[in-house]
This record gives C-alpha cells, structure tokens and sequence, in this order.
C-alpha cells in the first residue's frame, strides 16, 4: 500500500450503509424512544452505542480519542443530530481502516484479544455497525437493512469473535437454529437475536 493510498473496505461499506439506512428511516424524536431487540436500550442509546463502538475500532487503529461516553452505558439522550452522530462516527472508522493493508496481520481492535488480522478486524467493525442497524430499523417500524448478501459475508467474522464476548454481555446467547433460516435469520440467531422480532 502506497503512502497516502485510502483502501476500500466493501464489508464495512455494506455496513455502515445499513446504519446511515436505519437512522435515515428514523421517523422522529418519539422514535428514538422506541424499545429495540438489545433489552433494556432504546433506539437512542442503540445508536449511541453503535458510533460509540465505531470510533472505538477507529481510536484502536490511529490512537486517536475514544468515544465521548463509554458505548456499553449510552445515555440514551441525544443533544444533536442523529445522523450527524452515525456519520461523523462512520467517517471515523471508515477513515481509520482506510489505512489498513488487506494483508495486515496484527491489526488493533477493541474487542479481545485486540489484534485480528485485516479482515477479522474489520469484519467486527462492520458487524457492530450491521446488526444495530437492524436494531434501530426493527425497533421504529423499518424494513430490515441487513442484506442476504451482507449477512453472509459477516457470519465468518461472527463465528470468530462473539462467542468470546458474549460473558461481557456484548453479544446475546445464540438462539437454536431453525430449519428454512436465510443467511440473515442464521447470523441474527447467532447473535441472540430472535429474526422476528416486532417493536
């Protein structure tokens, strides 16, 4: 990779598409109250989570500043613009794996044991970003953001790394597989997430 060059990162691209969609679909600050599959958060505090956890992949990478407030305690109060939050979170880690080699080895993350090679590394990234997307649409009456494609593309990331975190409660027991599941149930299930869940 030449100096200066900004890799692509179609997964993470696919990703943060599926948020910007979710908080685009947000229809008003009532909707940001509403109750989501992550029990016991809003909308709100999914989303700020979400840019939490993006400008934590970020910080990991550049060494830059984390998030304003710790993403797994989200206030559930949002002072500005909800897309200005998502974008200028989005922009952050986008910008930061702009930098990574696609053959990098030891790449800083967050999540433990904070070194993945490139595409685990930002696989998790873009798994973040996808599944609470599909939180926020799913909680204020949205067609799923979450593609075939995408969730196909992410579940080998996800077979790496969430079982370890889920004690932290960051991912949810996984729920038993159910026969006719498409690629987005089964990466949903194995989130802990029930793929018909209604607001």
């Amino acid at each position: 990779m030449t100096e200066g060059t900004i890799m692509s990162w179609e997964i993470l691209d696919g990703a943060h598409t599926a948020l910007r969609t979710a908080v685009a679909g947000v229809s008003g600050q009532d909707d940001w109250n509403r109750a989501t599959p992550c029990e016991r958060w809003t909308a709100a505090q999914v989303l700020q989570h979400a840019a939490g956890d993006q400008i934590g992949f970020a910080a990991a990478i550049t060494g830059g500043p984390g998030p304003d407030e710790d993403p797994f305690a989200p206030s559930g109060t949002l002072a500005g613009d909800p897309a200005e939050l998502a974008e200028r979170a989005m922009r952050a880690s986008a910008a930061a794996f702009g930098t990574v080699a696609r053959d990098a080895e030891a790449v800083p993350t967050p999540i433990p044991p904070h070194l993945f090679p490139a595409d685990l590394a930002v696989g998790a990234c873009a798994l973040d970003a996808a599944v609470h997307a599909w939180d926020i649409a799913m909680a204020t009456g949205q067609d799923s953001p979450l593609t075939p494609e995408l969730a196909r593309a992410l579940m080998p990331t996800a077979r790496v790394i969430v079982d370890p975190v889920r004690a932290w409660g960051a991912y949810a027991e996984a729920l038993p597989e159910i026969e006719g599941d498409d690629d987005v149930a089964a990466l949903l299930r194995y989130l802990g997430r029930d793929p018909r869940w209604k607001a």
